[in-house]
């Protein structure tokens, strides 16, 4: 991953951190917020590898928007086709194991770099549709390529995640 293209909206991130909390607290609520407000800063560092970014505050922006769109979703959808009942008491508190934490790690370090390794093309298609979440026809659209193109960079590289788990 290039230092340049991150440092741009490494610095924009971090200069913008107080507006982007204020901005997700408003979507999600103060108890989720900071959550999201990480895993818009791991979106965005993952993303900065595959293009530069033309406005980065803009980029952030829209990427914390997404996150909050899609985590109000998944809520709405937990509530209405999950149903906890009562939770067990025999169930253990806390955190996973250190043997599961550490396989989980490392299961995560094997995929993101099997994505950094795929073609230019591919990681970018990857990243637009999996981690951007945008439509095949947009990708399409955005890459000047065809949507057929888009479902054949997409199956490359999930192939390739895919072989990197087994």
């Amino acid at each position: 991953m290039s230092d340049s293209k991150f440092g741009v909206l490494a610095q924009a991130f971090f200069l913008r951190q107080p507006d982007l909390l204020r901005f997700l607290k408003r979507r999600v609520g103060s108890q989720d917020a900071p959550d999201l407000l990480q895993e818009t800063y791991v979106r965005v560092r993952r993303y900065a590898a595959s293009e530069a970014i033309s406005n980065p505050e803009a980029f952030l922006f829209k990427t914390a928007s997404n996150i909050a769109k899609n985590h109000r979703s998944r809520l709405e959808m937990e509530q209405r086709y999950v149903d906890a009942g009562d939770v067990p008491e025999d169930i253990p508190e806390g955190y996973p194991l250190q043997d599961d934490q550490f396989d989980g790690q490392r299961r995560v370090q094997r995929l993101e770099e099997a994505i950094l390794s795929l073609p230019p093309r591919c990681r970018e298609v990857f990243i637009l549709l999996r981690i951007e979440e945008l439509p095949a026809e947009e990708v399409a659209r955005r890459l000047g390529i065809s949507r057929n193109m888009v479902q054949k960079h997409l199956h490359l590289a999930l192939q390739r995640c895919h072989d990197v788990l087994e």
